[in-house]
């Protein structure tokens, strides 16, 4: 009950902060990856101020043997590039360069009642069942 608590919160605090600083925009998002057109700049500082955050507060938390609310950290186990994380990649920047959005200011935008989120988290989550069934058939059963 604890973790679900936790994590709604944290949802709905990372929710509002991509919405405040306009990551759900997609005009803007779009604006910024534009970088021989109408350059939006205005981005990078979410980026920077996200990872900076990461960075500093990641030294403190690595440091605990466990996170507050689980008896374990979940870190990548691998540090492979093959052609699945290339593929993923790609895609992931094709969509976002060309409907500007990524996953979480997608789902944040659901808020907004727009039908073009809705088909876009609809698609995304398609792809993602898709992927799954397709690189591992037993997890469709």
């Amino acid at each position: 009950m604890k973790n679900g608590i936790v994590s709604i919160f944290a949802g709905a605090l990372f929710g509002i902060g991509l919405a405040l600083s306009g990551m759900t925009d997609t005009s803007k998002v779009i604006g910024f990856l534009d970088l021989f057109g109408a350059w939006d700049p205005t981005l990078i500082f979410v980026m920077g101020f996200g990872v900076a955050t990461t960075f500093l507060s990641f030294k403190f938390i690595l440091r605990s043997p466990h996170p507050l609310i689980s008896d374990r950290f979940y870190l990548p186990t691998t540090t492979d590039i093959d052609y699945r994380l290339i593929t993923g990649s790609a895609l992931f920047g094709i969509g976002w360069g060309l409907y500007g959005y990524c996953p979480g200011p997608a789902i944040a935008s659901l808020t907004y009642g727009q039908s073009s989120s809705f088909i876009f988290v609809t698609a995304l989550v398609v792809g993602s069942i898709s992927q799954r069934v397709l690189m591992d058939p037993k997890a469709s059963s």
